[in-house]
C-alpha cells in the first residue's frame, strides 16, 4: 500500500471552481509522483466530492491512484439537491471503496468520519476559510498527528480576493 492523503474542505466554495480544481490537479499529480496512491474523502458537497471527481479525472493518466470513499453513514446524500445527488452517486459508483464508519445517521457520526480521515492520513489536502466546522476539526486532528497539511483555499485567487492572505486561520 502507498501512503494516503485525505481530503476535507468546506461545502461552500468560489462560483469559479477552476482555480481549485487546477490546483487540485497539480497537487494530486505531485503527490502521484511522491509515492501517494490512496486518496480519500468523505463525501460532502463542495470540496470533498470535487477532490473525488478530480482524482477519478486523473486515473487514466496516473493509473496507481485510488480514490477511497470514507463516509459518515448510508444515506449522506438523503438531503442534497438532486444534481449534488447524482454527482454523489456517480463518484461513489466509480470509486475503488466504499466505507461507512456507522449504518445510520447519529449525532456525531460526521465527526467519527472525518476522526478516521485524520488517523488515516499521510498527507492532507484541504480547502479550510474558517477555524470552526467539521473541516476545521479534521484538519486539527491531522495537525495532532504531525501529518503534513496543505491549505488550497490559500492559493486560489478567489480565496485571497475573499480574505487577508497574511492572516493565517488559527486552529
Amino acid at each position: 500500500m502507498g501512503k494516503i492523503c485525505i481530503f476535507t474542505g468546506h461545502r461552500d466554495l468560489p462560483r469559479d471552481t477552476g482555480p481549485l480544481r487546477a490546483a487540485l490537479l497539480r497537487q494530486i499529480t505531485a503527490l502521484s509522483a511522491g509515492g501517494f496512491t490512496d486518496f480519500l474523502s468523505g463525501g460532502a458537497m463542495g470540496f470533498d466530492l470535487l477532490a473525488a471527481e478530480t482524482v477519478l479525472e486523473l486515473r487514466p493518466v496516473l493509473p496507481r491512484v485510488r480514490l477511497l470513499m470514507i463516509l459518515p453513514c448510508e444515506g449522506q446524500d438523503r438531503a442534497y439537491p438532486p444534481v449534488e445527488k447524482a454527482r454523489y452517486r456517480s463518484v461513489l459508483d466509480q470509486a475503488d471503496l466504499v466505507r461507512y464508519t456507522a449504518h445510520a445517521y447519529y449525532n456525531g457520526c460526521m465527526l467519527a468520519r472525518d476522526r478516521v480521515l485524520a488517523q488515516a492520513a499521510d498527507f492532507c489536502l484541504c480547502y479550510l476559510t474558517r477555524s470552526t466546522g467539521g473541516t476545521a476539526y479534521t484538519v486539527r486532528q491531522a495537525a495532532l498527528r504531525d501529518v503534513p497539511i496543505l491549505n488550497l483555499a490559500e492559493e486560489c485567487p478567489a480565496e485571497r480576493n475573499r480574505h487577508d492572505p497574511t492572516k493565517r486561520i488559527s486552529l
